[in-house]
């Protein structure tokens, strides 16, 4: 099975040595988004909310570069600096994906990236 990366500029650029996205098969793989603004590269000012607002449109950026939309994922990881923001983050979270929602995992962790709040990654399914 080979193994294509995918890169938009639509989505912050990696701020690492990983791709934005990686297609094995019928499967994408994205990596995990933080609220960076794709324009300037700095973390959206507003809180958690206005994270999270940044982090899902980062993801749809991705997944458009992929050919897909939020309807293709099947399952996402969000990660938390503090779970008494997990209500906030659901809020926008749902905004987004409609049902059958993706399975998720929800993890709270020490930090993140750039000083995040919120992180949250996915592994969307192309349709044959």
């Amino acid at each position: 099975m080979g193994r294509e990366a995918i890169r938009t500029d639509a989505a912050p650029q990696a701020i690492g040595p990983y791709s934005q996205a990686v297609a094995a098969g019928p499967f994408v793989f994205l990596s995990g988004q933080i609220g960076l603004d794709p324009s300037t590269g700095n973390l959206v000012g507003g809180g958690t909310t206005a994270e999270a607002e940044q982090v899902m449109r980062n993801l749809r950026a991705v997944l458009q570069a992929a050919g897909l939309g939020f309807d293709d994922v099947v399952r996402t990881t969000i990660y938390l600096v503090d779970l008494s923001e997990f209500a906030a983050v659901n809020e926008v979270y749902g905004g987004y994906l409609r049902e059958p929602f993706p399975a998720r995992a929800t993890v709270g962790v020490a930090s993140l990236p750039r000083g995040a709040r919120v992180e949250i990654d996915a592994v969307a399914v192309k349709k044959n």
